[in-house]
């Protein structure tokens, strides 16, 4: 079976003066463990190299785990290097092995990947055919495995340009009073970023960096910048005219560091200050006027620009984001090539697998169906062979079909709306067994390639319902012009949730959604619906009384129930930091998603919230989202007939008196009417005393 498990990630240094390399583990690139199933597989890593490190000097060293179950010296291990082999040996009989491999410039793909390959054919017994499918067999490459890189001392940073350099940065520095163009400057960066690796991205506000943070994008108009930060930059722009500018430095940084040693026996800690030559890198996004700053923010979102500027300085006289809409925008029909499928030539015996992924966003509109068409080419099958086709989805099979003697392989299956999800796993899978008696001779026979120029996958039909949900998003922001609204008292703290809503938005194979920015006290209320709308919103915004279709009003305290047992299930709550999200449709069936945040850390709660409605959601109909600052989140399907929704705010001084106080008054009227019981009763048996004497 071949397994291809790629990783992207990216390598950057903070290398030690004495020292002058860096030890990278597998780990800290987000790898764990990596098994490697079957009697032949593979698994491949593609770490991205900084322009700051020197090959010629640097080693990869691999740990693996055998199998207890392996002959050794039957078994084999193959590492292959930008597409070269250097490394072949059988395996030894140490239960974890080790290998070290020099590194060199030749190692290095022109787009500046390592690319490694870890292949292995692995025999259990002497009889190949009993080993088919033996799921002892197997190789962890562990995660402790690490790259040690050694910095490049004759370049340093000349090396580093705008085209590498977004590779680096996980942070973003925006103004302490941020416009419109500062938020749009920081979406697009942030959206840059996030597109670069998976790494969490911080935003700060200016004057609040860390001193530890010294490689980010600041943005802002060239009037506003700090006056530090502003003479970093040698090249003025002119008006109407926007910038790029790479500052690059290096500088020392001191710290403590602490050292586990074995003293008679028992580790101690040793502390020692240490002294690091550190790069310093700024990207500034700027302009000579808002006009030019206007023009750098829609580069920043041209990827094309980006990877061809090759100095430290670009100045942006035109530019537009018009191209993005030359590639068919229906996207209803994806070839798995689009997707980033690649044909992978198969052979062997057992289970032959090749892998994709899709995401509902990658077409126009949520699809309620999608038909999924594998075209391909087999050896055709001998009399007596057995062999199938089988189409796994998210782990689930869903098709199989059986192979014949002619070779073409042409099979479709649709699948509805509750068997694919956001996010999608799609395997294809040749499955062959030979005649009795000729299993070592069909080893090299059976080939099978899956033509990904030609197999695809096609939307039938979009997925409508009366009510908006998560599931549905971004696709329902495809359509139409979407306007992202935002409270300009609550600006500063929405910069990194418009970073996630940008990035989502054109989280897709064909990235063409530019939306425009406005104040909510700016916005015209008829444009609320002629755009489709995200807004985030301080809870007190008197925008917020102008969704009426809105499933809750976020400007009331609320409560929500389980209608199970009418248990308070969430109580909203201003001394408690949350994210609050909702989607709906609004009066012109224009798509509408209102974020609002509560608490002390109003930039945390809105981030929780624009994260937490792109992950992945089980249900079709949740259109309400809450979740606090340490990534807790509740889901619900609200309307305006829901009886688990109770507003407290609307409710006179008498019901809240009642609601609170109730037991209390029962239980008083109960011992008023025991008394008088006691009292009534009392009398009348002094009556019958009286009148019996």
């Amino acid at each position: 079976m071949n397994k291809f498990l790629t990783l992207l990630a990216l390598v950057f240094l903070l290398s030690k003066a004495s020292l002058a390399q860096s030890v990278v583990s597998f780990k800290s690139l987000g790898h764990n463990d990596d098994a490697i199933y079957g009697m032949s597989g593979a698994s491949s890593f593609y770490v991205k190299i900084s322009p700051l490190v020197e090959m010629n000097g640097s080693k990869l060293v691999l740990y693996f785990e055998p199998s207890q179950a392996l002959l050794k010296d039957h078994s084999f291990i193959n590492i292959i290097i930008n597409d070269r082999p250097v490394y072949s040996a059988r395996l030894a009989k140490d239960s974890i092995q080790k290998v070290s491999l020099n590194l060199s410039r030749e190692d290095l793909s022109t787009d500046k990947f390592l690319k490694i390959q870890v292949k292995t054919l692995l025999t259990i017994s002497d009889d190949i055919c009993k080993d088919l499918d033996n799921p002892a067999m197997w190789l962890k490459v562990k995660d402790y495995s690490y790259l040690s890189l050694v910095r490049n001392n004759k370049t340093g940073l000349n090396d580093v340009n705008i085209s590498n350099c977004f590779d680096s940065k996980r942070a973003i520095v925006y103004p302490a009073e941020p416009s419109l163009h500062d938020l749009k400057a920081v979406a697009w960066a942030y959206a840059r970023l996030k597109k670069t690796s998976n790494k969490k991205i911080m935003v700060f506000e200016a004057g609040q960096v860390p001193d530890s943070i010294k490689n980010y994008i600041q943005v802002g108009s060239l009037s506003i910048l700090p006056e530090d930060k502003r003479s970093l930059i040698k090249v003025s722009p002119q008006s109407n005219e926007g910038i790029f500018y790479l500052a690059k430095s290096m500088s020392t940084a001191t710290d403590t560091v602490t050292q586990m040693v074995s003293e008679r026996g028992v580790m101690v800690a040793h502390k020692s200050v240490s002294t690091e030559s550190v790069p310093s890198e700024i990207l500034f996004v700027s302009g000579g006027d808002d006009a030019g700053y206007e023009k750098a923010i829609t580069a920043l979102g041209n990827i094309n620009i980006l990877n061809s500027t090759f100095g430290d300085y670009l100045l942006i006289d035109q530019a537009q984001n018009s191209y993005f809409k030359n590639v068919d925008e229906n996207r209803s029909k994806l070839s798995l090539k689009q997707i980033g499928g690649t044909s992978d030539f198969l052979s062997g015996i057992g289970s032959l697998k090749s892998a994709f992924t899709f995401k509902n966003s990658d077409f126009n509109f949520t699809p309620k169906e999608v038909e999924i068409r594998f075209i391909g080419n087999y050896s055709g099958l001998s009399p007596g062979d057995r062999g199938y086709f089988n189409i796994y989805l998210n782990g689930l099979l869903i098709s199989s079909e059986k192979l014949d003697a002619s070779g073409k392989l042409n099979t479709s299956v649709t699948i509805n709306r509750y068997q694919h999800h956001k996010y999608n796993t799609l395997e294809s899978e040749f499955r062959f067994f030979p005649t009795n008696g000729l299993c070592k001779n069909s080893f090299i026979n059976f080939f099978g390639e899956v033509d990904v120029d030609k197999s695809y996958l096609e939307s039938k039909n979009p997925f409508i319902s009366n009510d908006l949900s998560f599931y549905q998003y971004p696709e329902a922001f495809n359509t139409g012009t979407t306007r992202i609204v935002v409270s300009k008292d609550y600006a500063k703290y929405a910069a990194g949730a418009i970073g996630e809503i940008i990035y989502e938005l054109n989280n897709n194979i064909n990235a063409n959604n530019f939306p425009e920015f406005s104040y909510s006290s700016d916005i015209p209320a008829g444009d609320l619906k002629k755009y489709n709308i995200i807004a985030l919103l301080n809870k007190e915004d008197p925008l917020l009384n102008q969704f009426p279709d809105a499933p809750i009003k976020f400007n009331q305290n609320f409560r929500l129930y389980n209608t199970d047992n009418n248990k308070v299930v969430y109580s909203l709550s201003d001394t408690t930091s949350n994210g609050l999200a909702q989607i709906f449709y609004g009066r012109s069936n224009n798509a509408t998603l209102v974020l609002t945040a509560t608490g002390s850390h109003i930039s945390d709660a809105f981030l929780a919230a624009s994260r937490s409605i792109t992950e992945q959601l089980s249900t079709l109909s949740s259109n309400v989202c809450v979740t606090d600052v340490n990534s807790n989140k509740y889901l619900f399907n609200i309307n305006k007939t829901s009886e688990n929704l109770e507003y407290v705010d609307t409710k006179s001084a008498i019901t809240k008196f009642w609601e609170n106080y109730n037991l209390y008054i029962l239980l008083g009227i109960l011992v008023l009417i025991l008394l008088s019981f006691l009292f009534v009763r009392s009398r009348v048996q002094r009556s019958q005393e009286l009148y019996n004497d």
